[in-house]
């Protein structure tokens, strides 16, 4: 009696390979974008302002700061096309965005600009 070993062969053509390093290489590119998007919009959108140190010490020199501040989050932050209204989440970029500036700037004058209009608002 002869003693086979039981052994199994199966071949997979290129195309199927190829196929599914596809998927997967599409699959992994949605997942990172979606997270990607994610951290984004955790971050908040990015702008920057240009200002001189010396304009911070006077309070017409900081509201007009705090003014240009609040333009720019208003352009960074727009209202979707075809309305007037500001929604909650347009609101809340808005006032994420002001505050990461003046923190960012860190003068006592702009903070407490800052903290007066957030809390009439």
């Amino acid at each position: 009696m002869t003693h086979e070993t039981s052994m199994k062969q199966v071949a997979v053509s290129g195309p199927k390979i190829t196929l599914l390093m596809v998927l997967c290489g599409v699959v992994g590119l949605a997942a990172s974008g979606a997270v990607s998007a994610a951290s984004s919009l955790d971050d908040g959108p990015g702008f920057s302002i240009k200002y001189s140190p010396e304009s911070l010490t006077t309070e017409v020199g900081v509201r007009a700061l705090y003014n240009r501040i609040v333009r720019a989050a208003e352009e960074a932050c727009p209202l979707p096309t075809g309305t007037r209204v500001i929604s909650s989440r347009v609101k809340e970029c808005r006032a994420q965005s002001v505050a990461r500036v003046v923190q960012q700037i860190n003068n006592p004058r702009l903070a407490a600009l800052f903290a007066d209009n957030s809390k009439s608002s």
